[in-house]
């Protein structure tokens, strides 16, 4: 088992808002996990979300438009199967959180993210430039997701972009649109995205990345559908704000 983040590590990932963790994650269980996805796309298995919900740009415009059936997320990844609740609570995850958001009580959010995200050739839609925080409620901005490669993940097929040290920014209203993305037409909106870097990620390996740091994603323009395992975690004392959709479902301690 993976020991304990060194401190520079620890310091590198409170400056820069994420931490790469290479092979995390071992060839065989990566393997389930894919057979249970594959068996899971075709046909799609409740609860999905599809390309075509989300209109991004290079999503297919309805359901019933050419690829309006491509699935972007597998929703209710912890409920779905054992190897993915094994993943989440397990030891090399939950331990590097214990370090990150410095606390011994961590939980993992059934209302953000906790999906199976797939991207496919053809249909797949562009995410632009935001932080995830924008739509969530807690009492503290303070959430780390934590992102499984089920496969290779480069900016040709659609893997994260990330910008370093975004976390920290304290942007006014002006520098986002009204979906609270970071707006393109902006000059200093540029610059940071110009310092962006991409999460080059292999199979197992998993990205550990802050819920205020700015990220992006790309099309998919290789000929593979691209897999990805994502949750969210926060300390216990941070609560979800009652009547809000982060509290639409109960938390789990983990």
């Amino acid at each position: 088992m993976p020991g304990p983040l060194s401190e520079q590590t620890l310091a590198e990932f409170d400056q820069n808002g994420y931490h790469i963790e290479k092979r995390l994650v071992d060839d065989s269980t990566v393997r389930e996990m894919n057979l249970i996805i594959d068996n899971s796309v075709s046909p799609a298995l409740a609860p999905v979300e599809y390309e075509a919900d989300v209109h991004y740009p290079g999503a297919p415009s309805s359901k019933n438009a050419p690829g309006g059936q491509t699935p972007r997320r597998l929703l209710n990844a912890y409920a779905r199967d054992v190897v993915f609740r094994d993943f989440a609570r397990s030891a090399p995850v939950v331990d590097r959180l214990r370090q990150m958001m410095r606390c011994q009580d961590v939980m993992v959010s059934q209302n953000h993210h906790n999906c199976v995200m797939t991207k496919y050739p053809g249909y797949s839609s562009v995410t632009s430039w935001h932080q995830d925080i924008r739509y969530w409620r807690f009492d503290q901005p303070e959430l780390v997701s934590v992102w499984l490669a089920l496969g290779d993940e480069a900016p040709e097929n659609g893997g994260l972009l990330l910008i370093p040290g975004s976390h920290k920014l304290d942007l006014p209203p002006g520098r986002l649109d009204a979906a609270l993305f970071l707006r393109k037409d902006i000059p200093d909106n540029r610059a940071l995205i110009d310092g962006a870097i991409p999460a080059n990620l292999q199979a197992g390996d998993v990205l550990f990345f802050h819920c205020e740091t700015f990220h992006a994603a790309g099309q998919n323009d290789t000929g593979a559908v691209k897999k990805s395992l994502v949750y969210t975690y926060h300390c216990e004392q941070n609560r979800a704000i009652p009547e809000t959709r982060s509290a639409n479902h109960a938390d789990i301690l983990v």
